[in-house]
């Protein structure tokens, strides 16, 4: 399975961010993360559709849309036609995720689901063949610059378990607190698509994704 970069334009500067989005995209990293905060189901308010139509032209990436709003599907319409090429929903957030799935896919986009650190990952068991990619939160959702929740690695494995234990093969996406230091671990444990925001964005952005993409690439 192939490792993959998404690095969260969260962290990146918006008066550079198109030089910022090329400089990852020249280095390998196959995703943009982007995430959409509704100061509602978190606390924070970031960015939405208008910002996302405006970054699709700069690249050839993957958008992967990271909606942490309260009932998503009454945008996923909207994000799908601004570009998004993967919509992830929180399992948190949703009255009927399997309809919000089935709305996602109906815009002939992927669909994710995401699960925060409190939920428990057994959760994800009855949409397992629904989604093609599954985020297990390593932070709270709603704030950059956290801390790696190391029992997230074990979240990871028993998830990557209940996949295999199906003969499923899908994307397990991780976000948050992931570096240089530490994303070895989240690959060994079984994610293969990897966010990262100061991580990528704070300091040497090529420099940054490269080593990322080092790493990835030896655990493929």
């Amino acid at each position: 399975m192939q490792n993959i970069l998404a690095p969260s334009i969260l962290s990146a500067d918006f008066k550079v961010l198109g030089d910022q989005i090329r400089q990852t995209e020249e280095a390998g990293a196959g995703y943009i993360h982007f995430d959409v905060m509704d100061g509602i189901f978190v606390p924070s308010i970031s960015f939405g559709m208008p910002v996302l139509s405006s970054i699709r032209g700069l690249t050839g990436q993957v958008m992967d849309v990271h909606l942490m709003v309260t009932e998503p599907v009454r945008y996923v319409k909207q994000f799908a036609e601004c570009g998004a090429d993967i919509i992830t929903v929180h399992f948190e957030a949703c009255e009927d995720l399997g309809a919000t799935l089935e709305a996602i896919h109906a815009c002939g986009v992927k669909a994710g689901i995401s699960i925060k650190p409190g939920t428990p990952v057994e959760a994800l068991a009855p949409y397992l063949e629904q989604a093609e990619m599954f985020l297990i939160m390593s932070v709270e959702p709603g704030f950059g610059g956290q801390a790696f929740i190391p029992e997230s690695l074990e979240r990871i494995r028993t998830l990557r378990d209940m996949l295999e234990e199906k003969g499923i093969e899908k994307d397990i996406e991780v976000d948050g607190g992931i570096y240089h230091s530490n994303v070895a671990e989240v690959l060994k444990a079984g994610a293969n698509v990897i966010v990262s925001g100061s991580g990528v964005y704070k300091g040497d952005i090529r420099e940054n994704t490269t080593g990322f993409m080092e790493i990835l690439k030896a655990y493929e």
